[in-house]
């Protein structure tokens, strides 16, 4: 079993050890930009969305956009086992993963929201964060608005 199992774009797959990760000739810039050499070529990275429940990641790679889901050995084992990682439960609000500046609110209260639809947007560390519902929700109570600065832990948006 490999250590990660890549698909890019819902099309192409690959296998990386975690050791030849390790090798890679890659330089953070900042908290979303990277420099990576490989086989003498160099390519300019961003990291435009993660959504880290579902291990998938935005990267635009020298003005390119790729899709990419991760899987680790663990995640491969649940699915070898032919078990279920994910465990529905109920969540009543969505609070700050982290400090930052709510750019945009994409509901409204009342509203019928299915789950991985776009809740808000929050800026932080020069990286957009989209936020999803996390189920199928109906907004009760919207605790910010755009321009809003935001500390982590607190409730942006609850549900009834």
């Amino acid at each position: 079993m490999s250590d990660y199992k890549i698909t890019v774009n819902d099309q192409y797959q690959f296998e990386l050890q975690a050791e030849r990760a390790k090798q890679l000739d890659l330089v953070t810039l900042d908290g979303a930009h990277f420099h990576i050499l490989k086989d003498q070529k160099s390519y300019q990275a961003r990291l435009v969305d993660a959504d880290w429940n579902t291990k998938t990641l935005q990267i635009k790679v020298n003005g390119t956009i790729y899709s990419v889901s991760v899987s680790d050995q663990f995640d491969q084992l649940v699915k070898e086992l032919g078990l279920s990682a994910t465990v529905s439960q109920r969540v009543d609000e969505i609070k700050a993963p982290m400090p930052g500046l709510v750019l945009s609110v994409e509901v409204q209260v009342g509203q019928t929201i299915a789950e991985g639809e776009t809740l808000l947007i929050l800026e932080a560390m020069k990286m957009e964060n989209v936020i999803k519902a996390p189920n199928d929700v109906v907004i009760a109570e919207i605790n910010v608005e755009a321009g809003q600065a935001v500390e982590k832990n607190q409730v942006l948006i609850r549900f009834e």
